[in-house]
This record gives structure tokens, sequence and C-alpha cells, in this order.
């Protein structure tokens, strides 16, 4: 198996970041609170509308986008010093390590970056996303929680605390 590549995104890359972003909409519709539909009508502006406030990483291997995650500082519930969003990885890559290397990249900026205290939201039925959280580190905090954008889906908080070494 060759390297699996982590890298932060640039706004000259916001194609990259659509293309990823948007295959992980189509292949996970469930997974996440956007939509295909409502992202593959935004212009070029938009996409890199979506660098103002988060930081996005990529996980590549042999030249393909393989996973996906962005990084939000924030001052969050329970001393969450960021918020993890659009994790995903391709279903080929799955197990693999593809995840393991997004956070062990933010890991190593943790320090300088603010992201000491890592939270996180993960659909209650997405058993597979939490149990692979948890294998990272994080645990379930507080009672799970309506999402904003699919109110008919519950959320659990998922709380990180502080950079693994």
């Amino acid at each position: 198996m060759n390297e699996i590549n982590c890298v932060e995104l640039s706004l000259s890359e916001w194609q990259r970041l659509r293309d990823i972003r948007l295959r992980s909409l189509k292949e996970s519709p469930g997974a996440f609170g956007a939509t295909f539909e409502s992202l593959e009508m935004y212009s070029q502006d938009q996409w890199q509308e979506m660098f103002k406030n988060l930081t996005w990483l990529v996980a590549n291997q042999d030249g393909y986008d393989i996973a996906l995650m962005s990084i939000e500082n924030i001052k969050g519930d329970f001393g969450a010093t960021c918020w993890i969003g659009s994790c995903w990885s391709d279903p080929m890559f799955r197990r693999r390590g593809a995840l393991q290397s997004l956070f062990e990249y933010l890991d190593q900026s943790a320090q300088t970056r603010g992201w000491q205290v890592q939270g996180l939201g993960v659909f209650v039925e997405n058993q597979g996303a939490m149990q692979a959280y948890q294998r990272l580190g994080f645990e379930p905090i507080g009672q799970p929680m309506p999402s904003t954008r699919k109110p008919e889906k519950m959320y659990q908080r998922m709380i990180r605390g502080g950079a693994r070494t």
C-alpha cells in the first residue's frame, strides 16, 4: 500500500475541494447536514467563501483524493477549541488509515493553530463513524440533539481533549 499524504487546501484549490466534497455528498448523503443538490449549484465565489472560516484538509494517495475534513476554530461547548466537519473517506479506501492520517496532520498543528480540544457531531445512526471516532480518542458528550439542518435526525457531540502525540 502506498503512503497517504495529507495537505491543507488553499483558496486557489477550490475546484479540488468542490470535487471531493460533492463526491462525499453523493456517496454518503445521509452522513451530512449539507446536500449534494444544495452544493452542486455553488459558484466559484461560493466555493471560495468556504475557505473564509474553515481549514480544509485532504488525504491523497497516488494522486487521488481519498478523504476530506474541515476544521473551524471556535470557543465551543465542553471546551472545544475547534470543530471538525465534513469528514469523509472514499469507501474504496476506508479502514486503510486515511481518517487517522487527517487527524495526525491536525494533531501536528494543534498547538500553533488552536486545535487542542476537538469537537465534532455525528448522526447517531452512523455507528461506523462513531466507532471510528472513538478509536481516534473521541468520547460522546452530552445528550444527542436534533440537527439544525435535518431536524428529523439526532446527532451526538463527541470531544477529544488535547492533541495526541
